[in-house]
């Protein structure tokens, strides 16, 4: 999966989604955000750009972005929202949409998500909504969104019910993935996006995951071409599962190892701070080997090894490492059924054969994962 245009060839990196008549940059380098107002120009024409942002991005970034954009005439707005994973909710977006028509953006704007995960989910929602859709830019300044979800094209917001469960497929017209704002992400924050750059090497991509071995403590240290290569390779793994799968029909389901169950438990957990999401899937890819080595498909080896790589990253790997009072497992069913990937009532689960192995399986039984479930919660807490 890895990329034929990575760090080593020199920055910025650029990959390619491939939509047909959709398709898009992804640009991955240094010194992006300064340049954004030219490379979106370049790349998507005039346009006036309407910003989509949280508070915590705001005091680092958005004076960069909004000085660019205006010196150019392009700027139409910002809408500056609360972070957190709470944030997506049908009143926010209802905030961000009436903000976009008050800009005055028309269907020829842009809107330009500057953020994390939380921010391009929602901000890409509501482009799509707005005017019945306009263009957005993902302009990502966290890790876990560099890596992947501001590729792709999908956009939600979080229910009661579960995370995600309302939103739409709508691919941005170009990424900017300045490697350089992760400087100001916030040590946790950072550990939890490297477990969505862990997932590709597991489910695809054997190599990249021994990389990822042996290069630990250079990304760790924001070392730049490590972290380049990582994001690049990252990307272009996720682009070409979207390029053959873009509405998750079937092989894009695999970007879901470990997401299963850590939407349960981010669910569980009230989307809080208690429970990031990296760190939610982190815990979701080692409960996924676990029980693949249950049904007799993976070696205890591989299980061992993902589990003590995840762990060095400084990432929880078991139930019980989330803050008091921990989750039953009938509660986490309740909710994993709820999940978007469930078909005839039987929940889709992304297990392996390996590492670097994976596949969709919708053939065990709710029961087996519920004793599962309660089981590992039982082992943890002795």
């Amino acid at each position: 999966m890895s990329p034929g245009n990575t760090a080593s060839a020199g920055l910025p990196a650029t990959v390619r989604v491939n939509l047909g008549e959709r398709s898009y940059n992804v640009l991955i380098g240094t010194g992006l955000l300064a340049g954004a107002a030219e490379l979106i120009h370049a790349s998507l024409g005039a346009a006036r750009c309407a910003i989509v942002t949280d508070e915590n991005v705001a005091k680092h970034h958005l004076g960069t972005l909004e000085k660019a954009l205006a010196a150019l005439g392009r700027h139409a707005g910002t809408a500056v929202l609360p972070p957190g994973e709470a944030t997506k909710s049908f009143a926010s977006l209802a905030r961000v949409c009436e903000r976009l028509l008050d800009m005055g953006l028309e269907r020829g704007g842009l809107v330009v998500a500057l953020g994390g995960g939380v921010i391009g989910d929602l901000a890409g929602l509501a482009a799509s909504l707005v005017r019945r859709g306009v263009r957005f830019v993902q302009v990502p300044t966290t890790l876990l969104a560099q890596v992947d979800s501001s590729v792709g094209g999908k956009t939600g917001i979080n229910t009661p019910q579960g995370k995600n469960l309302v939103g739409t497929f709508h691919q941005p017209s170009l990424v900017l993935a300045d490697i350089g704002l992760l400087a100001t992400l916030p040590a946790r924050e950072y550990r939890a996006g490297y477990a969505e750059a862990a997932k590709y090497g597991l489910l695809a991509d054997a190599a990249f995951f021994a990389w990822l071995e042996q290069n630990a403590r250079a990304v760790a240290a924001h070392e730049t071409d490590a972290l380049a290569h990582v994001v690049a390779t990252s990307v272009a793994g996720k682009a070409a599962i979207v390029a053959r799968d873009e509405t998750e029909t079937g092989d894009r389901m695999l970007l879901n190892l470990g997401h299963t169950f850590g939407h349960a438990l981010e669910a569980w957990a009230g989307y809080s701070e208690r429970l990031l999401h990296g760190e939610a899937v982190a815990i979701g890819i080692c409960l996924a080997f676990e029980l693949s080595r249950e049904l007799g498909l993976v070696d205890a080896a591989s299980v061992a090894r993902v589990t003590a790589h995840l762990a060095a990253a400084g990432l929880p790997t078991r139930i019980t490492d989330i803050p008091a009072p921990g989750p039953d497992a009938a509660g986490l069913m309740a909710i994993m059924g709820q999940d978007k990937k469930v078909r005839d009532g039987r929940l889709t689960l992304i297990l392996v054969r390996g590492i670097g192995v994976a596949f969709v399986s919708r053939d065990v039984e709710a029961a087996r994962v519920q004793d599962f479930l309660a089981r590992r919660i039982a082992v943890e807490r002795i």
